[in-house]
């Protein structure tokens, strides 16, 4: 059975979606294993954050291939993209309260990231969490210097809830 981290983030508390949420990846056969609501720290924010040099080339360059795909042409450094981007999402996650849980289950991490959609609400399907709570998109995102307002947070791999899940519930 694997466990992975799961945080409603504020735009999704101020919605009161916190039970809709939880009502889904109970529904779907996951159990909520631990759960709690805070106001993340700067210090609990890096250390979610964490510029690795895996996440700071990729972001780097799915920004870039997303700019070059507008005819935008950029000119930071991957490092710069990635601190930018990385402010943004920490502002987002200290906005507000946070709903953070561990779900265990068959597959959770796989079986979240699919209940939860795709990161732009815009290009998530209906049925997903995303794709029904949220229309954001990058493009506004972007516009407005912000990162995109997507609800949730959902642990991508394995080691990666793990990691995360020592960072929020230490």
């Amino acid at each position: 059975m694997e466990h992975t981290l799961v945080l409603i983030k504020p735009d999704g508390v101020e919605k009161k979606l916190t039970g809709e949420i939880i009502s889904r990846f109970e529904k779907a056969g996951l159990d909520l294993v631990d759960i709690k609501t805070i106001n993340p720290t700067e210090e609990l924010l890096e250390r979610h954050y964490v510029l690795t040099d895996d996440w700071v080339k990729n972001l780097a360059s799915k920004t870039r291939e997303a700019m070059a795909s507008k005819g935008i042409k950029m000119t930071e450094t991957d490092l710069e993209i990635a601190k930018r981007v990385q402010s943004w999402l920490k502002q987002s996650l200290s906005s507000g309260k946070v709903v953070a849980m561990v779900l265990r289950g068959n597959h959770a991490v796989s079986v979240v990231r699919k209940l939860v959609g795709a990161t732009e609400p815009k290009s998530s399907g209906p049925g997903t969490i995303r794709g029904d709570f949220s229309t954001d998109s990058y493009d506004l995102a972007d516009k407005e210097q912000r990162s995109v307002k997507n609800i949730i947070h959902a642990s991508g791999t394995v080691d990666e809830a793990k990691h995360e899940i020592n960072i929020w519930f230490s």
